[in-house]
């Protein structure tokens, strides 16, 4: 497993330096959005060819994570086409100035390199298992991380046919379908596909150290990158203040009724 583990590291370094120097090229550093899908593929893929194992289990586990990056590619894509760079990275290429070159690869790129790794050690952990037997814990995990990927495509799907059928000054807060229940539906999904990985690898040799993976996912999400800088950027506007009142921030529940 060491040998896997040593090969993984090396590989996302060198891809996530590539990213970097095509987002150097165009000035834009949501190319790290795209290279964050791309990257499980890589690890998914690349761990699966190095076990040598193909049973049905393995493949199970390497194409769903695979259609969970392509997914996230095809999301974040149209962005990228367009040329425009995420606010979150603009605002930080404002910031930093002219130290913007080198802070784009050391707290972007090398820092979600890291990240990436950390999420996706429980690719490697299952591909290291060369048991091909299907247990309990893979249909448990496997039913987590289906649900959850469902649950985030289709938030996402309806978030964007919202934003652009909406007529912004009469509808400006998306609040059907599954945002009826919570404000954050697709983050929620996605902390659910890690979580359900991490119980598929459970039946793995030393699977229980891939709960850093959904620790960390979760953290992230709710606490760093993910709720906090929406929530934030979205609190000027009296619609979405309403919403917030009466919508769970991210467990989806049925909202609160006026008294």
């Amino acid at each position: 497993m060491g040998g896997m583990i040593g090969i993984t590291g090396a590989a996302l370094l060198v891809y996530m330096a590539g990213s970097y120097l095509i987002a150097n090229r165009m000035q834009n550093n949501g190319i790290a959005d795209l290279a964050w899908g791309g990257g499980f593929i890589l690890v998914a893929v690349l761990n699966l060819c190095l076990s040598g194992t193909f049973s049905p289990r393995h493949l199970w586990v390497t194409g769903w994570i695979v259609l969970w990056g392509a997914r996230l590619i095809g999301h974040v894509w149209p962005r990228i086409r367009s040329g425009r760079e995420d606010w979150r990275y603009a605002a930080m290429r404002r910031r930093w100035g002219v130290s913007a070159a080198w802070k784009s690869f050391t707290h972007v790129f090398l820092l979600q390199g890291i990240l990436l790794f950390l999420i996706a050690f429980p690719l490697v952990l299952i591909h290291a298992d060369a048991s091909s037997r299907w247990t309990a814990l893979d249909t448990a995990g496997s039913a987590l991380l289906v649900f959850g990927l469902v649950f985030e495509a289709v938030a996402d799907l309806q978030l964007a046919r919202f934003i652009r059928t909406r007529k912004s000054k009469e509808n400006p807060v998306m609040k059907t379908g599954l945002w009826k229940y919570s404000r954050h539906p697709n983050y929620f999904g996605e902390i659910l596909v890690w979580w359900g990985l991490f119980v598929i690898a459970l039946s793995a040799p030393w699977g229980w150290a891939a709960v850093i993976s959904p620790l960390l996912i979760t953290f992230l999400l709710l606490k760093v990158s993910g709720v906090p800088l929406l929530e934030k950027r979205y609190a000027g506007v009296p619609e979405y203040r309403e919403y917030a009142r009466r919508t769970p921030v991210f467990i989806p529940w049925f909202p609160k009724k006026d008294r």
